[in-house]
């Protein structure tokens, strides 16, 4: 059994393996151990107040034992003295944040592997402003770990004391959403609509939300299935093909897919299409912009797209560029005017809304945008690319051991990569694995996992041929190293 090391979003490990009783114990100590240094009242920038209560929210998905996991968490929680609220049916992580805020408790955990395979689960601290921990939370947390002795309290004892309450925390979520949306105008745009859950938490809340109006939606994977139907619960291009030719045959207007904790979206065209991450934020952000009026800062990760930066540049846009993992994301919401921060994998928050990714919240933006323009996303689609250009977005993910890493890792101090396919390189960023943009824009990037055997290859290009390509050479420089 390895030692507890918390990755770019929380804790994830191997159930049975190393995600054991023992360990989840073990590190709920530590969050709880970390809650009672913290002060009572915190204020952000707009000098609301958030976190004054000294209380947590305890949410899980839909995976194997994740309803013992947050169970155990709370009663260690519970146990150290501090007021835990747990969810009483599997829960998306955005409801449990939203929570957070609503409350003005001082955190919260989830119980969540996201989208990693049904052999994971995992934890993830979520501070009082209902976003991911940051660095030095992050930080803190694993300082804590085996230092204290672990506390425990009986489920029945803790409701007895009214150290713990069960209650159901996505309507209120739901609720606000509705507020955030024009749902006059939702409610009548007659679209329909495919919603692939996953069999993750995004259940059919979607659905619900559509509930009464004139729009068609058919949910699937709506069931909670703890080995996610055999296909990890991530809304990508591989793990919805099969979803897709749903979309397709069906003449569904859309398709929108969550993951499995309900805080990214995957998005399908009629023609039966998914759409890259990339794609996804962008639209959202043209849809901010343009259809809402809404402006404020852009934030990306790394390995965000350069359509991004090209829209943000023609409207005058502030940008930001941070190591992949939300939490960076987060922080700079808090700290500046943001409008949108998203990331390769379909996560996006939104102005006025959390500093958290939001998949339900996302999909019903897609179809709001679809009904201020009142057109089909295909056209959206082909509107942007004739007005801003085409940019194509790849990925691969590739078995990489830990001897392979260090060997890549000493290779790249030195630059290896001065050309990729007859075109110079003109900028490297090395902050989080290693970005090669060559000449046209165009770029390939290689970043090694932190806590799995993987590298990921990263490449966009003006075509599907380019993109393709470029990965081809980064995953063969990658195999030959």
């Amino acid at each position: 059994m390895t030692r507890i090391k918390f990755g770019t979003d929380g804790w994830r490990a191997i159930i049975s393996e190393d995600f054991t009783y023992d360990n989840v114990k073990i590190v709920a100590q530590a969050i709880a151990d970390y809650v009672k240094t913290q002060k009572t009242k915190t204020k952000n920038k707009n000098s609301k107040v958030y976190g004054k209560k000294l209380a947590l929210i305890v949410g899980y998905d839909t995976r194997f034992l994740s309803e013992k996991y947050a169970e155990l968490i709370s009663c260690v929680i519970a146990a150290n003295g501090i007021k835990v609220v747990l969810a009483d049916r599997p829960t998306p992580t955005p409801s449990v944040s939203f929570g957070i805020r609503q409350a003005k408790f001082i955190g919260g955990v989830m119980v969540t592997a996201s989208h990693n395979p049904a052999s994971y689960n995992g934890i993830k601290y979520k501070e009082y402003f209902g976003g991911s921990a940051g660095t030095e939370v992050t930080a803190a947390l694993e300082s804590r770990l085996y230092k204290s002795a672990v506390k425990f309290m009986d489920k029945d004892i803790a409701l007895r004391k009214g150290l713990l309450r069960i209650t159901d925390i996505i309507p209120m979520h739901l609720k606000r959403a509705v507020k955030y949306l024009d749902f006059k105008l939702l409610s009548k745009s007659g679209l329909r609509i495919l919603v692939d859950s996953m069999n993750g938490t995004g259940a059919d809340h979607i659905e619900t939300l559509l509930k009464g109006t004139n729009n068609k939606i058919q949910t699937i994977n709506s069931q909670r299935d703890a080995y996610f139907g055999g296909r990890p619960p991530e809304p990508n291009e591989e793990h919805l093909a099969t979803t897709g030719k749903i979309v397709k045959s069906g003449h569904f207007d859309v398709g929108l897919a969550t993951d499995g904790d309900g805080d990214r979206l995957g998005v399908i065209l009629p023609n039966g299409k998914i759409l890259s991450g990339h794609k996804v934020m962008v639209l959202l952000l043209l849809h901010l912009l343009e259809d809402r009026g809404i402006t404020g800062g852009v934030v990306q990760t790394i390995c965000g797209t350069a359509l991004i930066d090209k829209i943000a540049r023609l409207y005058g846009l502030k940008t930001y560029e941070t190591s992949v993992g939300f939490k960076y994301i987060a922080e700079i919401f808090n700290n500046e005017d943001i409008l949108l921060g998203g990331e390769e994998t379909g996560g996006v928050a939104f102005k006025g809304w959390l500093p958290e990714r939001d998949g339900i919240l996302s999909g019903m933006l897609i179809l709001e945008m679809m009904a201020y323009r009142n057109k089909g996303l295909a056209d959206i689609i082909a509107n942007i690319n004739k007005k801003y250009g085409v940019y194509v977005y790849k990925r691969y993910d590739l078995h990489y051991s830990q001897e392979k890493k260090k060997r890549f890792l000493s290779v790249m101090k030195n630059g290896p990569i001065k050309d990729i396919l007859g075109k110079k390189v003109i900028d490297v960023k090395s902050f989080d694995g290693y970005k090669f943009i060559r000449t046209d824009g165009s770029w390939l990037m290689l970043r090694p996992s932190g806590t799995e055997p993987k590298l990921r290859v990263y490449s966009e290009g003006r075509s599907e041929k380019e993109a393709l390509n470029l990965i081809k050479f980064g995953t063969k420089f990658a195999l030959n190293v």
